[in-house]
């Protein structure tokens, strides 16, 4: 057989690159806490996660240990018709740290998948009481949900799903609440008031709208839109796959405006970032409009890996994690230097909009052209690069959001860097 000849950047098809720009790729050997290793030994600091979904550390040894031993008794099985002990444990632990009214636990691998099973169960809720025409799903704009087609459909129309437009389909939108508040409880309870009758569910990213810019809103805002919600009979879905996890300061956002969604969907840093698991939460009465001993009822959704036995068990040692180590102060720990350093950031002429929630902080470079595919963005991924950090700024937007392990200095030397970025990049 011929051998292929391979392209300069090789035969993998890297996500969100264009290869007509980054030909080449940074090899990873090796990570542990807040750092990823190249093959040449260079020290990058991972001040976003590496993509949001390292929680605690790169390589923390209880969730390591976890993992192994799990590989030595069940690698995977079916779960549809069966079950084991991860996956039990997992949900149990599940339950305990949400609020009483998510009462069962649906698992799924990703984000984009968690989301896309919260969408089903509310239209199948409505659909398996004779409520079909209750099909409606409304977002909010500068949402981003995935990038499966369900999920694409849910966020805003950007540069991330303009070439799929055909295969979308039609959803409502309200003003964000990141952007104008008061638009936004203002268009919800008129659709809500005129239109409850063909409307499934409101989806929003709580507190947080993530890839639209780490657009921040106070958590009296997301109390109002449920409760709106809840006034209406329409269901409350919260996309937490970013925001959950001690992301905005507590473990999840919901908890920070005092409400229970009807549906709720975590990923990320549900394993601590070590293996791909996601779960869709639900009320009880959700459940119960499945449940029947009519076949056409069932909930039809399933993914060869549901509740992978080495997830599964990568989230119990998670869960451990959060009750064993002080995870709360550290987070607790990162929101204060945060705080010091925006304030600073504040006062930097060339910057605008220094904020932060929780773990996360965000900046606009002051001049710049905004939106994803801004030239300016390249950039300052080049420019941090270049610095040993790894950043991937939104644009002209430029954002923290690192492990809760990240030590005060090298949090100090993304700050720096950022400043730096200023008085090269700022108009």
């Amino acid at each position: 057989m011929a051998t292929k000849k391979l392209k300069k950047s090789g035969p993998i098809w890297h996500p969100f690159t264009q290869h007509g720009l980054y030909p080449e790729m940074t090899k990873i050997t090796h990570a542990t806490g807040a750092y990823l290793y190249t093959e040449d030994g260079t020290r990058i600091i991972d001040a976003i996660a590496s993509w949001w979904v390292i929680t605690h550390a790169h390589g923390h040894p209880h969730i390591r240990a976890a993992i192994q031993t799990q590989s030595e008794h069940l690698d995977q099985v079916i779960f549809g018709g069966f079950t084991h002990e991860p996956a039990e444990r997992a949900a149990q632990m599940l339950l305990e740290i949400t609020s009483d009214g998510l009462d069962y636990v649906f698992f799924s691998d990703s984000g984009s998948t968690a989301v896309e099973v919260a969408v089903k169960m509310a239209l199948g809720f409505w659909h398996n009481q004779g409520a079909a025409k209750r099909n409606k799903i409304l977002a909010l704009e500068e949402g981003y949900h995935g990038d499966t087609i369900g999920t694409m459909s849910l966020g805003a129309p950007s540069a991330f799903n303009a070439p799929y437009d055909p295969l979308l389909f039609d959803i409502d939108r309200i003003p964000s609440p990141g952007v104008d508040p008061q638009a936004c409880l203002d268009m919800l309870e008129e659709k809500c008031r005129h239109e409850a009758s063909d409307i499934a569910a409101l989806i929003v990213e709580p507190l947080v709208q993530g890839a639209g810019g780490m657009l921040f809103y106070e958590p009296k805002i997301l109390r109002q839109m449920r409760e709106i919600c809840a006034l209406h009979d329409v269901l409350f879905i919260a996309d937490e796959v970013m925001t959950g996890w001690g992301r905005t300061g507590k473990m999840f956002a919901c908890d920070e405006a005092d409400i229970v969604p009807d549906i709720a969907c975590y990923a990320k840093g549900l394993t601590g970032g070590f293996l791909p698991l996601a779960a869709t939460m639900c009320s009880e009465e959700i459940f119960n409009a499945h449940l029947s001993k009519d076949r056409a009822k069932t909930f039809f959704h399933s993914s060869s890996f549901t509740a992978n036995p080495l997830a599964c068990a990568a989230a119990v040692a998670n869960l451990e994690i959060w009750e064993h180590e002080p995870v709360a102060n550290r987070i607790a720990s990162l929101n204060a230097q945060h705080q010091q350093r925006i304030e600073k950031l504040q006062q930097n002429p060339n910057f605008e909009n220094a904020r932060t929630k929780g773990t996360i902080a965000a900046v606009e470079l002051k001049g710049a052209k905004t939106g994803y595919l801004a030239e300016i963005g390249p950039k300052l991924y080049d420019f941090f690069q270049e610095k040993n950090i790894l950043m991937r700024p939104l644009g002209a937007t430029i954002y923290i959001l690192p492990p809760y392990c990240i030590s005060p200095d090298d949090l100090d030397t993304v700050y720096d860097a950022i400043e730096e970025a200023g008085e090269e990049f700022a108009k």
